[in-house]
């Protein structure tokens, strides 16, 4: 496997994504509404952030229904060990394990085995009466839920969930081995202990705002992912396999990676106080135990490895529908309920909304250069996505460095914009 870092226009081997085959493309002056010339721009702004030593690494990919027209890997993905980064580099993709997720839950609900309405405490009893955090000048008061949370509070992130890294919270969840006691407060991969432990315990602790109130980003897809355990009674790493990853044909996508596959996870990079890429450290805050950690803790909301060309093949699915080539994983109503705003204003009054497991853009503008009704989400680890339907774009930027204090990716979908000056052939 070469080590070099390349681009294509055009890739010659073949994903799963839908209907639409990756066979030999020729690269043109435009080549399916893209010019190449602003597309080369893509490559020297990506350098530019490894050779000022913003960045360790990353890896770029464009498609444009179902054809690759960009795919970059640029920097490095061990920088101490001399190891390159190449396209099929393993990343550690954080939140964007939440649209995987939530893809499971609907599954059952289109098998009939759930409903959005149903409350969380029929899988776990420990919710039936949960608490809120109500702080009033210096004084904290805990208080009842108003009504229980329901699976639908969970994928629109409106339970009132956080990851109780607040001052208010913070201590409380400390002492259960949650919020900033597990890294930033997702982090679940050195538990030595099954996903439905750790929620089980969380719906004793209090929570951050009333069910259905606010938007608050929090533990909500974790607990999802328990519930397709209790729903479908297999494991959630294996539910993930059988019914999606493995049938997309994802097969660098897991929860711990492989030890045959461990040379090619990307190391972790932080930004230092001057805005340089340095080495992250072990634990939780850093490089994480996604290699030799227990691999107990199945968390859905923050736990998946993954390659770019994967991810694509997953977000193709959702573009396409809920199918690919043969397959169907989901129906034409379910992903529209996914990818169109189910919460109103509770999470952005600028024209940014959230579906079920994707945030939404409403109004032209509010993310860029996004189309109105791009969906689209990120890792805390820094990777970013768009989805653009009315453009047939997916557009995947892949890299591991947190703390993050550089735009790339704000500009990487910006730059694949720029270069897309033609209509879709």
């Amino acid at each position: 496997m070469s080590t070099k870092p390349f681009r294509i226009l055009a890739l010659t081997v073949a994903f799963a994504v839908p209907t639409v085959s990756l066979g030999a493309q020729v690269a043109k002056p435009t080549s399916n509404g893209f010019a190449a010339d602003r597309l080369s721009r893509i490559d020297r702004v990506m350098q530019e952030y490894v050779d000022s030593n913003r960045i360790g690494g990353a890896v770029g990919l464009v498609l444009r229904d179902g054809r690759v027209v960009y795919e970059h890997a640029v920097g490095w993905a061990d920088k101490e060990a001399g190891r390159r980064m190449t396209t099929d580099a393993i990343f550690r993709i954080a939140s964007q394990s939440k649209a995987i997720t939530s893809t499971a839950v609907l599954m059952l609900l289109e098998e009939g085995r759930l409903n959005l309405s149903d409350p969380v405490s029929r899988w776990l009893p420990s919710f039936a009466k949960t608490t809120v955090a109500v702080r009033t000048d210096s004084i904290t008061r805990f208080v009842p839920a108003t009504r229980q949370i329901t699976i639908r509070d969970l994928l629109t992130h409106t339970a009132g969930i956080s990851y109780g890294t607040e001052s208010s919270i913070a201590s409380i969840y400390a002492v259960r081995d949650l919020g900033p006691s597990a890294g930033y407060g997702w982090y679940t991969a050195d538990k030595n202990e099954p996903i439905c432990e750790t929620m089980d315990r969380l719906g004793t602790l209090p929570f951050s705002a009333q069910p259905g109130k606010e938007w608050v980003y929090g533990y909500n897809t974790d607990i999802l992912g328990c519930v397709v355990e209790r729903v479908s009674g297999v494991p959630l790493d294996d539910f993930i396999r059988t019914r999606i990853t493995a049938p997309l044909g994802m097969n660098d996508t897991y929860f711990f990676v492989p030890q045959s596959k461990r040379d090619r996870l990307v190391a972790v990079y932080r930004s230092d106080s001057t805005g340089h890429a340095v080495r992250a450290a072990n634990g939780s805050r850093g490089q994480g135990d996604y290699v030799d950690g227990p691999r107990k803790s199945f968390s859905g909301g923050a736990g998946i490895v993954s390659t770019a060309r994967d991810y694509a093949a997953f977000l193709s699915m959702i573009l396409g529908k809920g199918r690919s080539a043969s397959t169907r994983y989901l129906s034409p109503k379910t992903i529209d309920l996914m990818t169109h705003n189910q919460v109103g204003t509770l999470h952005s009054s600028s024209g940014l909304g959230f579906g079920l497991g994707f945030e939404t853009t409403d109004v032209l503008g509010a993310s860029g250069l996004s189309s109105v009704g791009t969906f689209s989400w990120a890792g805390a680890y820094s990777s970013v996505y768009k989805v653009d339907p009315s453009e047939g774009l997916v557009i995947v930027l892949m890299i591991n460095q947190l703390p993050n204090a550089t735009d790339i990716r704000e500009k990487f979908p910006t730059m694949v914009y720029q270069a897309l000056v033609g209509p879709r052939k």
